[in-house]
């Protein structure tokens, strides 16, 4: 296996595409590393992308935020602005494995590699992140919920990489919230996950609303449904429980020792009307 560290995205671009064999992409490692080591992978090439500054800063940009693919969830905890502006997804992504982890664990990291389950991507699509890719033809833009195609499958062709994602300015009265069902208090894979962002006007109701859930499909889902059925009311009873009738009706998913179909259909609906709930509390004093 070849080690490579380059300093620009184009120059990691161009060893991806130039290779022959399997090349891989180490923005934290804490999913490759561990496949390695299990044998489940045996790159020809691995590219660190840690060095090149576009993956390792968060910045401010058109009102909104700029997270690199290779930003540590630990570090976007520390960040204050993205914190308040979007807990949601700073929650979510301090949601994966254990404390050292997080110093490493990214969310471009745990976007590539393919889970459904991935805590990080449903708050990201709930959020309306877009990811900005870099490959040999140069950089195109693709929004987050039609990255992963299915599992271990991604809509990136060769030599292509994830430099860093857009999140959108936040208007006021606007938050989000994530939560995920797992069958042991912590470190373990989401069963069900869901992340819900809301923008309500002065009066309290609700104007725009994205739900992601993971977990229930053979990838990460943006359940249009469940949004449209919040926008225009209160987010009541009734609102909520369009919402989670929408939720159940976009799932999926498949029975396996963590969890049945019927399971995971109906935690589904459970947690997004609370995910929505926080959502929406938070949403309120923003």
């Amino acid at each position: 296996m070849r080690y490579e560290s380059p300093d620009t995205l184009e120059a990691a671009a161009k060893m991806l595409a130039a290779e022959s064999g399997d090349a891989r992409v180490l923005a934290g490692g804490t999913d490759l590393l561990v496949q390695i080591r299990s044998e489940i992978l045996s790159p020809a090439l691995v590219v660190d992308i840690k060095k090149i500054a576009e993956t390792r800063t968060v910045s401010e940009e058109k009102g909104g935020f700029r997270i690199g693919a290779a930003v540590a969830g630990a570090e976007l905890k520390e960040h204050a602005k993205l914190k308040k502006a979007w807990p949601g997804l700073v929650e979510a992504a301090n949601l994966i494995g254990s404390t050292q982890v997080q110093g490493r664990c990214s969310l471009g990291g745990n976007l590539c590699n393919g889970s459904p389950a991935a805590d990080s991507v449903p708050a990201l699509i709930a959020a309306g992140a877009v990811a900005s890719i870099v490959g040999p033809n140069g950089r195109r833009e693709l929004k987050v919920e039609d990255v992963m195609l299915a599992p271990r499958k991604l809509a990136l062709t060769k030599g292509e990489i994830i430099a860093s994602f857009f999140l959108p300015a936040r208007p006021a009265h606007a938050s989000d919230a994530y939560l995920r069902f797992i069958p042991r208090t912590e470190m373990d894979i989401a069963v069900v996950g869901c992340a819900v962002s809301l923008v309500l006007d002065a009066s309290g109701t609700c104007t725009a609303a994205r739900v992601g859930l993971g977990a229930v499909a053979a990838r990460p889902l943006l359940v249009e449904d469940a949004g449209k059925a919040l926008v225009g009311t209160k987010v009541d009873e009734a609102a909520l429980e369009k919402a989670a009738a929408a939720a159940r009706a976009a799932c999926k998913p498949i029975d396996d020792k963590r969890g049945t179909i019927e399971f995971r259909t109906d935690v589904a609906g459970v947690l997004t009307k609370r995910t929505a709930l926080i959502a929406l509390e938070r949403a309120r004093k923003a």
